[in-house]
C-alpha cells in the first residue's frame, strides 16, 4: 500500500477547492495515499471519461467527488466506473446546496454514488477510510482509534457539562464564527 494512491478526490472547479481539501485533510490523518485534482464533466468531458475509466487500472480503490449546481460529476464518474463514488454536494449561492443534493443523491437505478451532506467533504474521507478498512487492516485500526476518540470527546464534554451546568458550559465555549 506503500505511496500507492487509494483514493482520488475530484472536484468540477477549483472554487470547490475548500470544501473539498477536508477530506484530503481526513486521509492524510488517517495515512491514506491519495491525489485531487480538477475534473469537471462539463469542462472537461474527456478528461473526466479518461480519469473514471483508467482509475481501477492505477489502483485506485475509492473516488471522492464533489459539484455544485447540477453536480453531474458524481454520477457520471460512477457511470464509468466499477469503483464506489462518494459525492460531496458543494453549497451554491442560489439553492444553498439542494440543487448539489438532490442531483447527486437522486441516482438512477444501477448507478449509485454515496452521497453525504452538503459540503460533508469530511464525512466523505471517512467513509472511504471505512470502505478501506474492508481490505487493509491499518487503516481499519486507525478508523476504531478515530471513532474511540470521538466518543472519549463527548464523554468528556458530557461530564464537564453535567459539572458545571449549561450556563457557566457555555461561557467556555469558542464562538461560533
Amino acid at each position: 500500500m506503500k505511496n500507492k494512491i487509494l483514493v482520488a478526490i475530484i472536484m468540477g472547479s477549483d472554487s470547490d477547492l475548500p470544501v473539498m481539501n477536508e477530506a484530503k485533510e481526513v486521509l492524510d490523518s488517517f495515512s491514506v495515499p491519495n491525489e485531487i485534482t480538477i475534473v469537471s464533466a462539463h469542462r472537461t468531458t474527456k478528461r473526466m471519461v479518461d480519469y473514471a475509466a483508467g482509475a481501477k487500472k492505477r489502483g485506485i480503490k475509492v473516488i471522492i467527488a464533489g459539484a455544485g449546481g447540477a453536480a453531474h460529476l458524481p454520477g457520471m464518474v460512477a457511470s464509468l466506473t466499477p469503483l464506489p463514488v462518494i459525492g460531496v454536494p458543494i453549497k451554491t449561492k442560489s439553492l444553498d446546496g439542494l440543487d448539489s443534493l438532490l442531483s447527486i443523491a437522486q441516482m438512477p437505478p444501477g448507478v449509485p454514488v454515496a452521497t453525504v451532506a452538503i459540503n460533508g467533504a469530511r464525512n466523505a474521507g471517512i467513509l472511504a477510510c471505512q470502505i478501506l478498512g474492508t481490505e487493509y487492516a491499518d487503516i481499519a485500526n486507525r478508523v476504531e482509534k478515530y471513532k474511540q476518540d470521538l466518543e472519549s470527546s463527548v464523554l468528556k464534554k458530557a461530564g464537564a457539562l453535567e459539572k458545571i451546568g449549561a450556563k457557566k458550559y457555555l461561557k467556555k465555549m469558542p464562538k461560533n464564527k
